[in-house]
């Protein structure tokens, strides 16, 4: 029986009136004041703190769940090649080694949501808070100055990986003009970037903190990276920009040398992923995670089935290294030594008994020694390890390669390359004999083994065009390249990933798909 809802409704509605009488208006027009809305929320600069904390929370999707044995963060490792898999269980993830992901892939959906989210939980603030009076107008610019990292910083992420995408500055509701963007081109992407970041720059943030909040050297720090990107593919920026990038990097190490105790290198690769040491020194930007809210989400680098933590025989080896890419590092490497760098080959039974052999390389960089026990202490079993999203030694690779860029191998250039492998413990060959082009290779290898899994790779190859060849040690053009994980080559079209289906369905504005989906 087919039913006509609007004259149903307008019956009930007409019942309600004659019942009710006018009375009942006066009720429908009072707004239940539990409800928070932008009319009745932005009033007072606590509001303010806790919509910030809105966009570090929406900061987390990297690390959630992205089906069986997977979470989203595997999107930019296992299209690299430096890794591979132990479980084979999720499909989509199976794609993304195999090189034949598309629209309809799990990860490439998530990081889209995720990505926007930050977006307009930003834009909220940046719409909102200034207008929050009294407001200490040092919190409420420092506050505006975090809103604009974090946006910038997800704007990044997005044009890196769909090239031209829509470019929201405001709040969204279903009266926006433009409730349905078209995609802006990679070019206004960036300008946005650039402008969000320099704007941070100048919010009063500190130069750093333990409180996992925006500084002033992630600001920095940032924004060389994004200099550095720019002289790359696809805007081919070039010279001027690798200045920009050298100058801006040099900035932090400046301050690095005169302020050791806040920015330097850890002295031993054990610091880097130790949750005591989280949010200083070494680590200018972290995402923030805490058992109490969300545990550190890359449990999926545990070697499947072997009981390196008190969990005993679990974890899922759903991300490991390619045997390649371990056996790349030079002879004598520390990050490469068991235990003691970025890998492991052996562990503690149930994280604190008996040493034995786990057969393969796995890595470390991500283990949590205190939450899963060391040799004869049990572990806490709270996994509060934040997740690198820059380090300094990042810093120190952009300033020698952008320097090297601008003219060739300098003194400082190869000091900063030279320290990242004095940590390693190698013999780094005298400046001498680097002419540009060697030195430049000589950085990109450092960037490939320095910063592994830590979803950097992926961007260096892209902006690059160029790939690490782990059996010549040299490198070789994106296009053509056979990833070691999968034995598939690089195509032109993974230069950038498809637009999620679910999106391009909801909003005909987005097309066209990028090239080969």
């Amino acid at each position: 029986m087919k039913i006509n809802i609007t004259k149903y409704i307008s019956r009930i509605f007409l019942v309600g009136v004659l019942l009710f009488g006018s009375g009942c208006s006066k009720f429908l027009d009072e707004q239940d004041p539990s409800n928070l809305t932008p009319d009745n929320f932005y009033k007072i600069p606590e509001h303010a703190e806790a919509a910030i904390a809105a966009v570090y929370s929406s900061s987390r999707f990297m690390g959630d769940g992205a089906g069986i044995f997977s979470s989203n963060w595997q999107l930019l490792e296992a299209v690299t090649g430096t890794s591979t898999t132990e479980t084979a269980q999720n499909s989509d993830l199976n794609n993304l080694y195999g090189l034949v992901y598309d629209s309809n892939t799990g990860h490439v959906i998530n990081y889209w949501n995720g990505i926007y989210r930050v977006i307009a939980q930003a834009n909220l603030v940046l719409d909102n808070v200034p207008g929050i009076t009294p407001m200490d107008e040092a919190q409420k610019k420092r506050i505006l100055g975090e809103a604009r990292f974090l946006r910038a910083w997800a704007y990044f992420y997005a044009v890196r990986l769909w090239g031209d995408v829509p470019l929201i500055t405001k709040s969204q509701t279903l009266e926006s003009e433009d409730f349905f963007p078209k995609r802006a081109s990679v070019e206004s992407v960036y300008a946005l970037i650039v402008e969000d970041l320099i704007a941070a720059e100048n919010a009063g943030l500190p130069w750093m903190n333990k409180n996992g909040r925006v500084t002033l050297a992630a600001a920095k720090s940032e924004l060389a990276i994004v200099y550095l990107t720019m002289a790359g593919q696809p805007l081919n920026k070039g010279a001027s920009h690798y200045k920009l990038a050298a100058d801006k990097a040099n900035e932090v190490i400046t301050y690095a040398k005169a302020n050791p105790a806040s920015i330097d290198l850890f002295s031993t690769y054990a610091d880097v992923h130790k949750e005591t040491l989280k949010n200083e020194k070494e680590h200018i930007f972290m995402l923030q995670y805490n058992s109490v809210v969300a545990g550190n989400p890359m449990d999926n680098m545990y070697p499947n089935f072997k009981p390196v933590t008190f969990n005993g025989a679990s974890g899922t080896g759903s991300t490991v290294p390619t045997l390649e890419f371990y056996n790349s590092y030079e002879t004598g490497d520390l990050r490469a030594k068991d235990r003691e760098g970025y890998f492991y080959s052996s562990y503690f039974t149930n994280g604190n008994g008996a040493l034995f052999q786990l057969g393969a390389p796995y890595i470390f960089k991500h283990f949590n020694t205190i939450a899963n026990g060391s040799s004869g202490v049990a572990g806490t079993r709270n996994n509060n390890l934040n997740v690198p999203v820059i380090r300094y030694a990042e810093v120190l690779l952009v300033y020698a390669e952008a320097q090297n860029e601008v003219g060739g191998p300098t003194s400082d250039a190869y000091d900063a390359f030279k320290r990242i492998r004095d940590r390693a413990q190698l013999v780094t060959p005298a400046m001498g004999t680097y002419n540009q082009s060697t030195f430049r290779e000589a950085i990109w290898r450092e960037r490939w083994h320095e910063l592994c899994y830590e979803q950097i790779t992926w961007f260096d190859m892209v902006r690059l065009r160029k790939v690490f060849n782990e059996t010549t040690k040299g490198f070789d053009n994106f296009v053509g390249h056979v990833n070691q994980s999968s034995d598939q080559p690089l195509q032109s079209k993974h230069l950038l990933f498809p637009i999620p289906r679910p999106e391009m369905q909801n909003n005909p504005n987005l097309t066209p798909q990028n090239p080969g989906y």
